[in-house]
């Protein structure tokens, strides 16, 4: 694909959700990316419904813009081909556990010899160091150890199983792309490569933010429902008439005045201000009992053309046909490979230009 990374190329040995994901990224901004695909080890993914005719979805999807090569890295001959391609290659991407690749014959120090301005980065679920670093870990695994698991959810029914893969795809495929392009930069300047260690629990970590400022720093440790944005104040979900739900975020002065007077509470102003969390619960009580009042889509009509941060909740495929986010392309329409179209996921990241 044409973009920004035209200049580079990846060879790419993860499989499964986080490395692909990341190598993906970088194909969508114009990397030329090689997977080494291992013949007797079928990436899970591919076998993973659901299917499109005989593609799995996540399959075709994670592994669009890139070419494969098959290789057993058992053996003699698939080790020198990759230390013969890795001298024009600008990128490694592996996801196996500390020390595989050096067992196998190609792991950072043996790669670095052959191209010392290789940019080698390993993405593993607690890093290269550490007495987890061989351990075995899973994204939900990664979110509990990282504290993230422990102050989201409900207080009376605990943390929630995500819809999505926080740690793997927000940990460790955006701070995998992040590391890689700040290497490449620092190569421009002092032409060497880079060892990029990424632990998935680590980014998992860095992902409390302002929860974690406030505990480390302040010494305010977060439980579910007891914060601003997790649940402790009217910032929640309400649920609907026909049992769909609203989202409302209405957290600064000029959207709450806005959401209490579209909804007829406008003697609760001042409860949306309020730092007592008893008037927070009783602006949330009396919201809860008029949202239940509405279905979703006259709720939708009602808040159209108020900006109140007011929206509806939306399942994948009705948040695929919103104006908003058709409008921005991020539906698009792949290849699969036997012809046949497949609606994908476009690449949330737009460049003014198509390519460099």
């Amino acid at each position: 694909m044409a973009g920004p990374l035209t200049s580079l190329k990846v060879l790419d040995f993860s499989t499964l959700l986080p490395g692909p994901y990341a190598t993906m990224m970088l194909a969508d901004m114009g990397a030329e990316v090689l997977r080494i695909e291992a013949p007797e080890r079928v990436d899970l993914t591919k076998v993973m419904p659901p299917f499109d005719g005989k593609i799995s979805t996540a399959f075709s999807y994670l592994t669009r813009g890139k070419e494969t090569l098959q290789l057993n890295l058992k053996q003699t001959e698939a080790v020198e081909k990759v230390k013969e391609l890795v001298r024009d290659y600008d990128i490694v991407v592996e996801q196996f556990r500390p020390g595989v690749m050096d067992r196998l014959g190609i792991g950072y120090d043996t790669l670095k010899a052959i191209n010392p301005q290789l940019i080698y980065c390993a993405i593993t679920g607690y890093g290269q160091t550490g007495p987890y670093r061989n351990r075995a870990g899973h994204d939900i695994n990664y979110l509990s150890l990282a504290g993230v698991s422990s102050h989201c959810g409900r207080a009376d029914s605990g943390p929630p199983p995500m819809g999505i893969q926080v740690a793997d795809v927000a940990g460790g495929s955006h701070h995998a792309v992040m590391g890689i392009l700040a290497a490449v930069i620092e190569r421009q300047q002092t032409g060497e490569g880079q060892f990029v260690d990424i632990s998935m629990t680590d980014a998992a970590f860095a992902l409390n933010a302002m929860s974690g400022a406030a505990c480390l720093a302040g010494g305010q440790e977060q439980a579910p429902e007891t914060a601003l944005l997790n649940g402790g104040s009217f910032y929640d979900y309400y649920r609907t008439r026909d049992n769909r739900w609203l989202s409302i975020g209405s957290l600064e002065p000029q959207f709450s005045a806005r959401l209490c007077e579209t909804l007829g509470l406008s003697e609760m102003k001042s409860l949306a201000l309020s730092q007592n969390p008893e008037d927070q619960q009783t602006l949330k009580a009396a919201l809860k009992e008029k949202v239940s009042e509405k279905t979703l889509a006259e709720w939708q009509e009602i808040f159209a053309d108020q900006d109140a941060c007011v929206e509806p909740v939306l399942t994948i495929s009705e948040a695929a046909e919103h104006p908003q986010l058709k409008a921005r392309g991020m539906v698009i329409e792949v290849d699969r490979g036997d012809g046949a179209q497949q609606r994908q996921l476009g690449s949330p990241i737009k460049f003014e230009k198509a390519s460099s």
